[in-house]
């Protein structure tokens, strides 16, 4: 749900924040973070957790140290420290929360050491960081132009500025190491600000610049994951899936964190399922599984020698076969178990208000009906008198 200020302009993006909907007010938040103790009172004689979480360009998100105890919400534009000069920013966590975010993200750093808030950003601060982040497609357009003429192998998928403007950061993606001595040299010349190049991962690409996935939704790593856990083709396999790269991809081009989300689920039913390697060993020969359905229960076998006849057979019965061949008890065939399970087909539909069969445009036209039946009217059409 978006804010007021993200309501659609006339190009379609919104018009308050300028940033696809991930303004800072907490409504339509990149990795937001729900502050459920937002109505709690602190004890009597209790202070306050002095740091709060801000949030910089897409899902940049650093701690900084309320040193001047100032009163800031969610959704404040502040004036941050930086190494040199300062940075703009927006409040996206306040209070005791924010310690438990730091102590999730593994914060080591000490109090010294945490960065401070200078102030709330004044109309001013604020001009100016806007004025540069309207310049940083532009920048990015050009800074992929050199690139090109040096002839290096690296993508620069976003620029972000810092909120004087004396420092602008590149985000950029390489498969082996570059050497971008001299596209610094070019680009400094060219802006005159000072460059810092950033090599992020394919997945960080694309959680700094969202998207939207093959389910209908937001990516799941720019609006609420936060950790990438390595994701591998046996979570395919485990869930019946087909191993077709362009479907198992994102937009990241690697497998999609989601393929993790239900994989505990199918490891722990397949607990109760006969090994996939398992072999039938019957009077007929030696059969191998060639399926499995969870959901339903149930594998398929087939024969040495009849690898396309497919039977099905139960979890339970394929159980009691095995049990069986290790009491080296005879098992006649496949056949006597897989008549049990054929089951009549059951009546799904039935046109009871006069509604058009399913598969009436399964059925071919006779486009030569018509004109049969005008060659037959016409036989039986008396002959006008001359």
């Amino acid at each position: 749900m978006g804010c007021t200020n993200c309501s659609t302009g006339k190009d379609g993006q919104p018009r308050g924040c300028k940033n696809n909907g991930t303004c800072g007010s907490d409504g339509c938040n990149k990795l937001t973070v729900f502050d459920w103790l937002s109505n709690m009172s602190l004890p009597n004689g209790t202070k306050p957790f002095d740091c709060v979480e801000v949030r910089f360009k897409n899902s940049r998100k650093e701690f900084f140290r309320n040193s001047n105890d100032l009163s800031l919400s969610i959704g404040d534009v502040v004036a941050t420290q930086a190494k040199t000069g300062h940075d703009v920013g927006l409040v996206t966590l306040t209070g005791e929360l924010v310690k438990v975010q730091m102590k999730k993200k593994k914060f080591t750093e000490t109090e010294e050491e945490i960065p401070k808030i200078y102030r709330k950003a004044n109309q001013k601060d604020i001009d100016k960081w806007q004025k540069c982040r309207d310049k940083e497609e532009e920048i990015k357009k050009r800074a992929r132009e050199m690139a090109i003429l040096l002839k290096l192998q690296m993508k620069i998928s976003d620029v972000e500025f810092q909120g004087d403007g004396s420092k602008a950061t590149f985000y950029y993606t390489a498969e082996e190491r570059v050497d971008f001595r001299q596209l610094i040299k070019d680009m400094a010349k060219a802006f005159g600000i000072r460059i810092e190049m950033r090599q992020i991962g394919y997945r960080q690409e694309a959680q700094r610049l969202g998207g939207i996935g093959s389910c209908g939704r937001e990516l799941c790593c720019s609006t609420w994951l936060s950790d990438f856990r390595s994701v591998s083709t046996s979570a395919a396999r485990y869930q019946q899936l087909s191993l077709n790269p362009q479907k198992l991809a994102g937009q990241c081009g690697k497998l999609k964190c989601c393929l993790n989300y239900e994989l505990d689920l199918y490891l722990e039913a397949l607990k109760d399922f006969p090994s996939p390697d398992s072999r039938l060993i019957t009077e007929k020969g030696i059969a191998f599984c060639q399926k499995t359905d969870i959901f339903k229960g149930i594998l398929w076998f087939s024969y040495k020698d009849e690898p396309s006849n497919w039977h099905t057979l139960t979890k339970d019965q394929v159980q009691e076969i095995i049990d069986k061949n290790k009491a080296k008890k005879p098992v006649v065939s496949l056949e006597s178990y897989a008549v049990e399970n054929i089951e009549q087909e059951k009546l799904i539909f039935e046109n009871v208000v006069g509604q058009d069969s399913l598969t009436r445009f399964d059925r071919p036209k006779n486009r030569n009906k018509g004109k049969k039946n005008k060659r037959r009217n016409n036989r039986k059409r008396p002959a006008k008198n001359a």
